[in-house]
């Protein structure tokens, strides 16, 4: 149990089972600080903090605090392709290799960027010994996923990119735009539209950073038995769920994983995609679509793949199969239903060991949509 905590901010009467399910996240799963949003049809219904930003619990966790959100940061990546999509820059069809001819290396000529952001490509990681800076990306690294031989044939099956998809998508989204896929979502996203979101944290926003909170021994190799694909993707090297609290990371333009933001900036996305302000609706329908669906090489679960987005798979966003968005390692989520014209994000900072499913994650969301039935 976590104690000496305080819940505040606004929710909806008609709400409450998330506000209860949120105080129970501290009381019954173990909550250090977090923070919870809902939007429904553009009205923020929840918008709830509560908990602690450090480990120490000597700094509340306040509205505008930032928190890594690991893999949530997917889904503003998929958001920044599709809104390339929807400006006629790029097709999901396109080749990879047109616009980064090097990435043809070793029969990769024919993958396409919707088979690259939806797990196909084969480069799930580094396949020669690697180590942390590696993971930071770059073009070096880049350039190094790119001479792979892929882990399988890619367009057959999904394997987890956990990391490496961030270090293929921002050198693809350079060689498109001649703009890094961090300042674009500083000049579109955050300056242009407002949300709260950044990939990478700068210096202005290190007052407001949340530290991350892990048990002890914990890393990303401990998520299951190891195949060729999990050791790529998981654990070469095992990934240090306190890397966030590193300068390195921070510094580092990795939209996989090292996306920053409140629970608020990313539900306000979503609504954002939901309701036509960043992409049209047919062009949120292609972000959407089915890449691949079927039991993930490296996750080991049914997984269903938009272009980027994770779509609703066991009811893991409720109970509508257009739902999506993006699921981080620890317990962060962000996702946007449709057919309920419906947005919600949690973010917080004690890892859980899930990279889908967290018990607090799957709590709220249980709450929100009893409170819409």
């Amino acid at each position: 149990m976590s104690d000496n905590f305080a819940v505040s901010g606004l929710c909806d009467p008609r709400f409450a089972a998330v506000r209860e399910a949120f105080h129970a996240n501290f009381t019954e799963r173990n909550e250090i600080g977090a923070a919870v949003a809902v939007i429904v049809n553009g009205k923020v219904v929840v918008d709830l903090i509560g908990g602690w930003r450090d480990a120490a619990r000597t700094q509340p966790w306040q509205p505008d605090t930032l928190v890594n959100v690991w893999s949530s940061t997917k889904g503003i990546a998929a958001t920044c392709f599709a809104m390339l999509v929807d400006a006629g820059r790029l097709s999901y069809d396109d080749p990879v290799a047109r616009y980064w001819p090097e990435f043809a290396a070793e029969g990769k000529a024919t993958i396409t960027i919707g088979q690259l952001l939806s797990h196909q490509a084969g480069l799930c990681g580094f396949t020669t010994p690697a180590r942390f800076a590696d993971l930071l990306g770059g073009g070096a690294a880049a350039a190094r996923l790119a001479a792979q031989v892929p882990l399988w044939r890619p367009g057959t099956a999904s394997g987890y990119h956990a990391i490496s998809v961030g270090i293929l998508a921002t050198e693809l989204f350079g060689r498109i735009t001649g703009t890094s896929l961090r300042s674009f979502v500083v000049g579109e996203l955050r300056q242009r539209h407002g949300f709260d979101i950044s990939i990478g944290l700068g210096a202005d926003d290190e007052h407001r950073r949340a530290e991350m909170i892990a048990p002890p021994d914990m890393d990303s190799s401990q998520v299951g038995s190891l195949t060729a694909p999990q050791i790529a993707a998981l654990a070469n090297p095992p990934l240090d769920p306190l890397a966030p609290n590193t300068p390195e990371w921070r510094a580092a333009d990795l939209p996989s994983a090292n996306g920053y933001a409140n629970a608020h900036g990313l539900a306000s996305l979503y609504a954002a995609l939901l309701d036509g302000r960043l992409v049209s609706r047919d062009s949120l329908e292609r972000a959407t679509r089915t890449q691949i669906e079927g039991v993930d090489l490296v996750l080991g679960l049914p997984v269903r793949w938009g272009a980027g987005f994770l779509m609703n798979t066991d009811g893991i966003y409720g109970p509508n199969p257009a739902a999506f968005g993006h699921s981080g390692w620890g317990g962060s989520f962000a996702m946007g239903d449709p057919g309920a014209q419906v947005a919600m994000s949690y973010t917080m900072n004690r890892m859980g060991a899930q990279l889908r499913d967290d018990p607090r994650a799957k709590a709220l969301i249980n709450a929100l949509y009893a409170a819409i039935n």
